[in-house]
C-alpha cells in the first residue's frame, strides 16, 4: 500500500478535527464530514480514505455504545439504522435496486443477502456481521 503524504494528510485532519465523540451533535458532525468524502464525486485520495477510515471508527465506536443493539436481527438492525437517521424505504432503493426489494425485506418479508449486507454495511458504515 502506498504510504500517505503527511503534509496532505495533516491538513485534512486539521479541517475536518476529529475526536472522540462524545455527544449526538459531535456525531452528526462526523457523519457529515464522510458524507461530504462519500459525495465528492471522485475516487479518494490515499489520504482521504485514511480520514475516511478514522471518522468511521470513531462514529461506530460512539453509536456502539449510545445505540446498542445487542443480538438483535439483521433485519432489525437495518428497521433500527433507519429509524435512528431517519430513513424512508425510498433511501434505501439504491442499495437495493428496486423499492419492492426493499419493502420486503424491511417488512420481513425477505432477508437480507450477502452483497445487500455489503452494501448496507458500506453506506452505514457498520461491519457487515450486522446484517447477515
Amino acid at each position: 500500500m502506498a504510504t500517505l503524504t503527511e503534509a496532505v494528510y495533516g491538513k485534512l485532519l486539521s479541517q475536518a478535527r476529529p475526536r472522540v465523540i462524545k455527544t449526538e451533535a459531535e456525531n452528526e458532525r462526523a457523519l457529515a464530514e464522510l458524507e461530504a468524502l462519500d459525495t465528492l464525486g471522485r475516487p479518494l485520495t490515499r489520504e482521504e480514505e485514511a480520514l475516511a477510515d478514522l471518522l468511521t471508527v470513531l462514529v461506530q465506536q460512539f453509536e456502539d455504545v449510545r445505540y446498542p443493539l445487542g443480538h438483535a436481527s439483521p433485519i432489525d438492525a437495518l428497521r433500527d439504522f433507519m429509524e435512528t437517521r431517519n430513513l424512508r424505504q425510498r433511501d434505501l432503493i439504491s442499495i437495493f435496486g428496486a423499492s419492492s426489494v426493499v419493502s420486503d425485506v424491511v417488512n420481513g418479508k425477505r432477508s437480507i443477502s450477502k452483497n445487500h449486507a455489503r452494501k448496507l454495511a458500506e453506506f452505514f458504515h457498520v461491519p457487515v456481521s450486522m446484517f447477515i
